[in-house]
């Protein structure tokens, strides 16, 4: 079969597209990628990709064809141009697509403009359309201070409504969004369930801590607005009397140096910002990390996500604390690997890390439930047999 997935990033952009895009390849598909120019996290474009360098290349069996953009920049203006700029400059593209494809595969992130190229082309070739829904639009707009009802929110709703109704099949990477689907986009028609795996590195970590003293809380991922670092710091400053727990910020953002400002103002010195690292230098942290931690705002429509870096911290085998609403609490209270409080209940997060740290003996008990949940739940091996059973719908 002859695949074009449709999305902004990829490699070497640090995203779960590429693993599946690899995995898709090696199990015989013939796969092309349509996608950007890499700017992310940094904002700016790589230097090798500059001066219509490396439009096409093939990585890992994968045929990956690039438009122009513009950078993501480092303020909402020019985050706003680089998402129009690759929904704009994509659909151009495939008006120029030669290459025959039995089926196209929009992988949907943030904004939701990105599935349009992906419409265009259903529309040019009749061939069928999955729409792989990762982040809930206009969900995810009202979350970063849209506000609901307004005339701007009314126009993405519609653009969102009309962009997921132009697919033959839609899959959810969490199980809460087809209430959103069906309640407020009103879409009845049920989606595929599909949520993410690890990549190989988190599933194959040798993650012999040894004897320690301290207790490390780590947490890997984007530093934005929705992530609310600030409960992990203000949690820190509750700790900060107890010498022996650690934080680790591991990753970069659109937040993060209002929140590196935010731990010098509160004088918490025993949280440690790293800034943004390869995915080939997460190891180190993850064998420190006594527990993972995961966050996110009090926002009804970012409690129907569930971060991909849950799939991370399970696969490795390590407990999670959170604060945290919606699907991602549930994953964690019916894994039984760790505990939850409220999303932005720093004083909550404070003490269920006091909890923590106080239990050693159960440490390796949360780590092998956060283990056995992911086997059973987000193993590349049980996506693979989904997808294939979803494609094979339209082989």
């Amino acid at each position: 079969m002859k695949v074009l997935v449709v999305c902004q990033y990829f490699y070497p952009e640090q995203f779960r597209v590429n693993e599946m895009c690899f995995e898709m390849a090696r199990s015989g598909t013939e796969v092309t990628v349509l996608t950007g120019l890499p700017n992310y996290p940094g904002g700016i474009i790589h230097s090798e990709y500059k001066r219509f360098k490396r439009r096409n290349e093939e990585i890992q069996g994968v045929t990956v064809k690039r438009v122009p953009i513009m950078g993501r920049g480092r303020n909402r203006i020019t985050l706003s141009l680089n998402y129009l700029s690759f929904a704009l400059m994509a659909s151009i593209q495939s008006f120029f697509l030669r290459k025959k494809f039995d089926l196209i595969i929009v992988y949907q992130l943030s904004p939701v403009t990105m599935a349009l190229p992906g419409i265009i082309l259903k529309r040019l070739t009749g061939k069928p359309l999955i729409l792989y829904c990762h982040d809930l639009w206009p969900a995810s707009a009202s979350a970063g201070g849209i506000e609901e009802g307004g005339i701007l929110y009314r126009l993405l709703l519609a653009m969102s409504r009309w962009l997921y109704r132009n697919s033959d099949e839609i899959i959810i990477s969490s199980k809460q969004f087809e209430h959103y689907f069906r309640h407020v986009l009103g879409i009845e028609r049920k989606p595929v369930y599909l949520p993410v795996f690890a990549e190989s590195l988190f599933e194959e970590l040798n993650l012999d801590k040894g004897n320690c003293k301290e207790t490390h809380f780590v947490f890997a991922g984007n530093i934005g607005e929705m992530q609310s670092i600030e409960t992990i710091l203000y949690a820190a400053k509750e700790l900060i009397d107890e010498n022996r727990i650690r934080f680790h910020i591991v990753g970069s953002g659109t937040s993060r140096k209002k929140c590196q400002q935010l731990a010098e103002t509160l004088g918490v010195n025993n949280v440690t910002f790293y800034g943004h690292l390869s995915l080939d230098e997460l190891p180190f942290f993850y064998k420190m990390a006594d527990a993972m931690i995961v966050t996110l705002k009090a926002n009804k429509s970012l409690s129907y996500t569930l971060p991909n870096k849950v799939q991370s911290y399970m696969a490795a085998s390590k407990p999670i604390l959170g604060a945290i609403n919606g699907e991602t609490r549930r994953v964690i209270e019916e894994s039984g690997c760790g505990y939850c409080t409220a999303a932005e209940d720093y004083k909550g997060l404070a003490s269920i890390i006091r909890k923590f740290a106080s239990e050693k003996n159960r440490h390796e008990q949360f780590g092998q439930r956060a283990r056995s949940y992911y086997d059973s739940h987000f193993s590349k091996t049980l996506f693979i047999e989904r997808l294939n059973k979803v494609m094979q719908k339209y082989g």
